[in-house]
């Protein structure tokens, strides 16, 4: 299942409850800037194998996280 969770752009704290709860369930967190990411999961004690996806990797890594859903894979990252 792929969920699409809006993060914090200055306050951290600015996050919300079913977005903590969304991050927590994940197996995979794909993000635009695995630093900010990072930092913002690190801060809620939040532990997952990150990717980044940007505008620059956007068609291959596109394809390639679609595959892994398909498979059921993606833990396996």
């Amino acid at each position: 299942m792929l969920t699409v969770v809006p993060t914090p752009i200055g306050n951290r704290q600015d996050i919300t409850l079913r977005a903590i709860e969304a991050l927590k369930a994940a197996d995979l967190v794909a993000a635009e800037d695995t630093r900010h990411s990072g930092m913002l999961l690190a801060h809620l004690g939040i532990k997952k194998p990150f990717v980044s996806l940007h505008g620059h990797n956007e068609s291959a890594r596109c394809g390639e996280l679609l595959d892994r859903m398909a498979g059921g894979s993606m833990w396996r990252w």
